[in-house]
């Protein structure tokens, strides 16, 4: 079952709306007298989260065993109390009041004790999915919480995505609330692929391994699948099975999300908002716009308020530092045994490149205006400038100069027109 707004892509869904979708998919009588999680996205995806939450609590938490909540962080930090009260758009007063009976719990990714292995994709089935790049068993690890309720709802937005092609469905499982086993080998696999052969295409051979360990968890799910605009308006509502709710809201995503350019640009100021608050996240404001910098050109991410590489992994990825995907590969038995999600962070950010007689030669030049200090950012193959040397208005209505200024970069895509050679045009 599929459910979703008529309104055109332009038009906002209203609370009513998006009310009737809920209550059509999820009629109360579904889920009375059973145990239910949501599970959410952190606070790093745009999305009228709260909006969602707090219909499905009128909808049905009166009915239901347990209403509770878990957060798809996937390797992000947890979230604090007052954090989750802001995504979920609750005050600390009605989390105590109306949502008492609510328990909200953070995944932890890196805890064995809090996963349980649920299966092995086996090699020859991994093969098939990637079409031959990868031949190995994938052990597949997953919150064990899931398995405490008889029904999960996953409820976030769909973006063009670099590892993925489209975020939401089954990614708010793997990696939002699955184990670091398989979450190192499709992100590796993604950054095998490259981030502008993924980025927008639906069909790519991460999803089909997602999709695959989706399948493999054993809990009636329903998925509440969001597109939501630039100006934060909800502009499309699907639900239904998390691939059926997905392939439909990829689609709009597809015509909400990606604009296209008819040239590409010398200079991009990718401008990160509040909600990445380490370059771990901000990497998003380069991924996005890799495939409209010109040869030789230059991106900044230019975000003052980002003082952290990451709160997680930020020790390993100073030690392998930001490179293209054929300086790891070409040097594989020096590198094969980092975590392969950190690995592929790095290629997403450093972007397509090449490595040969040790010499690496990347397409763009990728340089952080951020409150990470210059030896930093150079330590990591990373250019500096000073934020303070930087007025975005500088760079404003330039384009037919070749200068780019995106004020809130990382969820819309934008591509060019006719692909160059480099990323298969």
């Amino acid at each position: 079952m599929n459910s979703l707004s008529k309104s055109p892509p332009s038009a906002a869904l209203t609370g009513a709306q998006v009310a009737d979708i809920i209550a059509t998919a999820c009629p109360v009588e579904s889920c009375r007298g059973k145990r239910v999680l949501l599970i959410v996205p952190d606070n790093t995806r745009t999305a009228p989260v709260g909006l969602i939450f707090k219909t499905l609590h009128r909808q049905i938490a009166s009915a239901t065993h347990a209403f509770d909540v878990l957060i798809a962080l996937g390797t992000h930090p947890p979230m604090t109390e007052e954090a989750i009260d802001q995504r979920l758009e609750i005050s600390a007063a009605e989390r105590r009041g109306s949502y008492g009976d609510v328990h909200f719990f953070n995944h932890e990714w890196d805890n064995p004790a809090g996963l349980k292995e649920i299966g092995v994709i086996p090699a020859g089935d991994i093969s098939e999915l990637t079409d031959g790049l990868f031949s190995m068993d994938v052990p597949v690890e997953i919150n064990k919480l899931v398995f405490n309720y008889d029904r999960v709802l996953i409820i976030g937005p769909v973006f063009p995505h670099e590892v993925v092609g489209f975020s939401g469905g089954n990614k708010y499982l793997f990696p939002g609330v699955g184990g670091p086993k398989i979450l190192n080998f499709f992100h590796w696999l993604g950054a095998v692929c490259t981030n502008p052969m993924i980025i927008g295409n639906k069909w790519t051979p991460v999803r089909k391994v997602v999709d695959r360990a989706g399948a493999m968890v054993a809990v009636d799910k329903l998925c509440f699948a969001m597109v939501v605009a630039p100006d934060k308006s909800l502009v499309g509502l699907f639900a239904g099975t998390p691939e059926g709710a997905w392939a439909d809201a990829s689609e709009l995503s597809g015509k909400v999300h990606i604009t296209r350019k008819p040239h590409p640009f010398k200079t991009v100021l990718s401008c990160a908002p509040p909600m990445y608050d380490e370059i771990w996240v901000a990497g998003k404001c380069m991924y996005k716009l890799e495939p409209v910098v010109a040869d030789g050109g230059e991106l900044i991410i230019y975000a003052p308020h980002i003082r952290e590489i990451s709160v997680t992994h930020g020790r390993l990825i100073q030690e392998v530092g930001y490179h293209c995907r054929d300086y790891f590969l070409k040097q594989w038995d020096r590198f094969k045994e980092y975590p392969w999600g950190v690995l592929a962070h790095s290629t997403h950010v450093r972007g397509i490149g090449t490595f040969e007689n040790n010499v690496e030669k990347c397409r763009i030049q990728v340089t952080l205006a951020t409150g990470i200090p210059e030896a930093a950012c150079r330590k990591i193959n990373l250019g500096y400038r000073d934020p303070q040397s930087i007025r975005p208005a500088d760079f404003a209505n330039r384009e037919d100069e070749g200068i780019l200024l995106v004020p809130k970069a990382g969820e819309m895509l934008f591509q060019l027109e006719q692909p160059p050679k480099w990323a298969g045009g």
